[in-house]
């Protein structure tokens, strides 16, 4: 058979709350697009339910669904990335499983993606999110876009839409640590961002706590840009300079006015090595996220492991397919 024309593809971690109303709301979305498409979940290592409902999904909607499983927690980007590697569809779409990002907006990426873009990103039109994740969502945004040449407007939206050109550059990046929509957005040649809407989640609870938020986007700076390490330079130059000055001042001072002046100048001197010295273990840790990239990067130990996939046998007659990608042993079930 040909390859469909859109891929879907949505990690999947503990959803097992959502994924009914997911389904529910998902392939209705997509049958009424009345293009072929296939729906790719990957199963992020989930410890409730979740595995078990996404193959009784399976084997309901066997002909336009597949089912990626890792063997542990990896994380959102790689579940994506996993996806990207099996995916088909000469357009590929990705967004979240908690309903969020509603299915039914997938059609205004691809009719975006028709006007010629190749990465389509979706912006959060009224957010169900807390006043807190707003803010601080709006703060690593401005950060990011003085940090680097990636701008997007609404960064953790996952709706996203990118060309089959896209996918397979991104497909042949050995990044340990990336964040795919930033990556994407390098390879584009013509992007392009639209509104759509956003729902508060109805079930589960959010994966993403405020140091895994703070942890991603600094992994965003630091995978896209040496801005971090460039303003470190020039901030430790420039406190040099300074230290140089106040040293100078200190000596014709001391020669003008003998030491009447000592203690004063001992406790500037004291706030000044304090603060010197937090700046100097801040760029130690920062040359650090540098050298552990690096050091991640020559290890090359496999980003993630699939455990198995689920998915139809195009080499037989109607038969399930069960792989373990990882050992090559064949799967008889899933939990």
């Amino acid at each position: 058979m040909p390859n469909p024309a859109v891929s879907v593809i949505l990690p999947v971690y503990n959803e097992e709350a959502g994924l009914p109303a997911l389904f529910a709301r998902l392939y209705p979305a997509l049958d009424a697009l009345a293009v072929s498409y296939e729906v790719i979940f990957v199963d992020d290592g989930s410890l409730d339910r979740s595995a078990a409902l996404l193959r009784a999904q399976f084997e309901a909607r066997p002909d336009v669904t597949r089912v990626i499983f890792f063997n542990a927690n990896y994380g959102q980007h790689m579940a994506i990335m996993a996806g990207f590697q099996h995916a088909l569809g000469e357009r590929t779409v990705t967004l979240d499983a908690d309903l969020q990002n509603p299915p039914e907006e997938i059609g205004k990426l691809l009719e975006k993606m028709d006007e010629g873009h190749d990465y389509v990103g979706g912006v959060r039109e009224n957010r169900g999110d807390t006043w807190f994740r707003r803010n601080a969502s709006r703060v690593l945004n401005k950060l990011r876009e003085r940090t680097t040449r990636i701008h997007m407007t609404d960064q953790g939206c996952m709706l996203r839409a990118y060309d089959r050109q896209i996918v397979n550059a991104i497909n042949k990046c050995e990044d340990i640590n990336t964040f795919i929509p930033a990556l994407a957005y390098t390879f584009a040649s013509n992007p392009a961002e639209i509104a759509v809407g956003h729902e508060e989640r109805t079930a589960g609870t959010t994966k993403y706590s405020l140091y895994k938020l703070m942890r991603l986007n600094f992994d965003l700076v630091t995978g896209f840009s040496l801005a971090p390490l460039q303003a470190f330079s020039a901030v430790g130059l420039a406190l040099a300079t300074g230290s140089m000055g106040f040293v100078v001042f200190q000596i014709v001072n001391r020669l003008a006015r003998g030491s009447a002046a000592e203690g004063i100048f001992s406790s500037v001197i004291d706030g000044m090595q304090f603060f010197l010295s937090g700046v100097t273990l801040f760029g130690i840790g920062l040359l650090g996220e540098y050298i552990g990239r690096i050091y991640q990067q020559v290890l090359r130990r496999p980003r993630f492991i699939i455990r198995a996939v689920l998915q139809e046998n195009a080499q037989s007659t109607g038969g399930v397919e069960r792989r373990a990608l990882s050992s090559g042993r064949t799967v008889s079930g899933i939990r």
